[in-house]
C-alpha cells in the first residue's frame, strides 16, 4: 500500500538533490562541531597547564574564553544551518510539493 504522491516525491530529481544537499551539509556541520567539542575536551584532558594560564592579572584562565567559544561556535553553526534551510531547502521543498501535487 504505497501512496502515489509519496512515490512521486521520492522519485522526483529535486527531492534527491534536496536529500543530498541537506544530508551532506548536515554531516559536515556535525563533524565540524564534534572536532571543536572534542578538541576542547582533549585540551582539558591532555593540556591542563595551557588552559589554566591566567589571562592578565585577573583570575580568568584561558579555558574560560575557549569554553565560551565552543558555545558561541555551536550557536553560529546552528544559525548557518537555519539560514540555509530557510533559504535553499525550503524553496526546494516547495517546488517538490508543487510538482508532486499537480
Amino acid at each position: 500500500m504505497s501512496d502515489p504522491v509519496v512515490d512521486k516525491i521520492q522519485n522526483h530529481p529535486k527531492y534527491k538533490e534536496l536529500r543530498a544537499k541537506r544530508g551532506g551539509f548536515g554531516w559536515f556541520l556535525a563533524v565540524l562541531m564534534l572536532v571543536v567539542y572534542y578538541g576542547y575536551i582533549a585540551l582539558i584532558a591532555f593540556n591542563k597547564p595551557f588552559l589554566a594560564q591566567p589571562i592578565g592579572a585577573g583570575v580568568t584562565t584561558v579555558g574560560i574564553p575557549l569554553g565560551m567559544g565552543v558555545i558561541i561556535f555551536t550557536i553560529v553553526i546552528t544559525g548557518i544551518y537555519v539560514n540555509r534551510a530557510n533559504s535553499e531547502y525550503d524553496a526546494l521543498t516547495k517546488e517538490i510539493l508543487e510538482d508532486a501535487t499537480k
